[in-house]
C-alpha cells in the first residue's frame, strides 16, 4: 500500500492578528501536521531556535539560494528576506506528513503557482480597530511601524484575500483555532463544500470593512 502524501496548508495574515500563535498551536495538537521552517535573514528573536523556528541566514546566502532555485516562494516582508524551499516540504510531503507554511501573501502567491494542491487559510482580525489595538498592545513597534503595518494590510493583504480558499475571523483563539482544524479535517477527507462556503473570504472581507 503507497504511503499518503502529505498536503500543503498555507496560511498568511496581517501582522498581529495572531497567525503564530494559531499555528503553533495547530502543529503541537496535530501528529499529523508539521511545520515548513522557513529560511530568513532577519535575526533571531529572543528564545528562537535555528532550524526550530527559522533557518537564520545572511541576505548574501539568502541571495545564492535563491539564484538556485532553491525556493518555492520568497518575499522580502518589512525589510527582510523569507523563503520557502522545495526540499523542505517535499520530504515532509513523500513522509506522509501535511505541512503548515505559514507565509506573508507575496509567498502565497507563489506556492499558488508553484503548487497547485496546497490549500489556503487567511487568518482576519475582527476589526482594523481591534487589529490596530492588538499591534500597539505588543509593545514591540514604534507608531510609525503600527501605522505602516496597517497601511500593508489594507492595501496589499486584505485585497489579495480572493487567492485563497478559507478565511477565518480571529475574534476568540479558542474558536479560531478549532474553525481551522475542521477546515483541516475537511480537506483530508474531501468534505470540503460546506466549509468553504462558511468560510468564504469574499463574504469574510466584506464583513471586515463594514465592522
Amino acid at each position: 500500500m503507497s504511503r499518503r502524501r502529505g498536503i500543503p496548508f498555507v496560511v498568511a495574515a496581517p501582522s498581529g492578528t495572531g497567525k503564530t500563535t494559531v499555528c503553533r498551536r495547530l502543529v503541537a495538537e496535530d501528529d499529523q501536521l508539521e511545520f515548513s521552517v522557513s529560511h530568513t535573514t532577519r535575526p533571531a528573536r529572543n528564545g528562537e531556535t535555528d532550524g526550530v523556528d527559522y533557518y537564520f541566514v545572511s541576505r548574501q546566502d539568502f541571495e545564492a539560494l535563491r539564484a538556485e532555485g532553491a525556493f518555492l516562494e520568497s518575499a522580502e516582508y518589512n525589510g527582510n528576506l523569507y523563503g520557502t524551499s522545495w526540499d523542505t516540504l517535499h520530504k515532509l510531503r513523500e513522509h506522509g506528513h501535511d505541512v503548515l507554511l505559514e507565509i506573508e501573501v507575496q509567498g502565497a502567491r507563489q506556492v499558488r503557482a508553484g503548487e497547485p494542491d496546497a490549500r489556503f487559510i487567511f487568518l482576519l482580525p475582527p476589526s482594523m480597530k481591534e487589529l490596530e489595538a492588538r499591534l500597539h498592545g505588543r509593545g514591540t513597534d514604534s507608531a510609525e511601524t503600527v501605522r505602516k503595518r496597517l497601511r500593508w494590510a489594507e492595501g496589499v493583504e486584505l485585497p489579495a484575500i480572493d487567492l485563497f480558499d478559507y478565511a477565518v475571523t480571529n475574534d476568540n483563539l479558542k474558536t479560531c483555532i478549532e474553525d481551522v482544524r475542521a477546515i483541516l479535517a475537511g480537506e483530508r477527507a474531501g468534505e470540503t463544500g460546506a466549509l468553504r462556503r462558511r468560510f468564504d473570504p469574499s463574504a469574510a472581507r466584506d464583513r471586515l470593512v463594514g465592522s
